[in-house]
């Protein structure tokens, strides 16, 4: 009798392995920040007449994502506030001040999501934790998948971008900079790289 149940089980195994590779499971993905296929911009207005442009140069983060299984994502990014770029040497300093952003202080900004409901194939939703300034707020945004597949160097890539619109006093930015600068819109283009 046991060693039916034993060769039973052992069959269980054997098919289960066999069956494993079919079920749906998220990859790891890398971002890849390496060879600059990824962005973390912003855009404010400046006194309701025109748009001030910027970016993060230094940034990391991953994520895990499978086609047949969307809603299991998950995201995670880290950004080095000092390395923020306007491309104006003065306005960057102000900007990186106690101020703004104080990066002495708060060095680091970082999202980390909850959840992700994709609608379709390619549109979806991401819920999750966004960490500016030391003030941690719940935020929800839109992403398109923009593509996936094998690359050249015999690697598999996967690219999303998602954009959000953060108000300013939320995270304890409190410079008044006019009734058309309350709020600072974030885009994040990221490509990962299949771990």
């Amino acid at each position: 009798m046991k060693k039916q149940i034993l060769a039973a089980a052992i069959a269980a195994s054997s098919l289960f392995a066999a069956v494993a590779p079919n079920v749906a499971q998220a990859a790891d993905y890398k971002v890849d920040v390496a060879g600059a296929h990824a962005s973390v911009q912003f855009k404010i207005k400046h006194l309701g007449y025109s748009w001030l442009l910027g970016r993060f140069n230094t940034f990391d983060g991953g994520f895990s994502y499978d086609a047949k299984s969307p809603n299991a994502s998950q995201i995670n990014m880290v950004i080095n506030t000092a390395s923020l770029d306007s491309n104006h040497a003065e306005r960057d300093k102000h900007l990186k001040s106690d101020d703004f952003l104080d990066v002495k202080k708060f060095p680091k900004a970082t999202f980390q999501s909850q959840s992700m409901t994709f609608t379709d194939a390619d549109n979806g939703t991401v819920t999750g934790d966004f960490t500016l300034k030391g003030v941690t707020k719940t935020i929800t945004f839109p992403v398109t998948k923009i593509g996936e597949g094998s690359d050249p160097w015999g690697g598999y890539r996967v690219g999303f971008t998602g954009e959000t619109s953060l108000k300013l006093t939320d995270y304890g930015i409190t410079t008044n900079l006019g009734p058309a600068s309350t709020h600072v819109d974030m885009t994040l283009n990221i490509e990962g790289v299949r771990q």
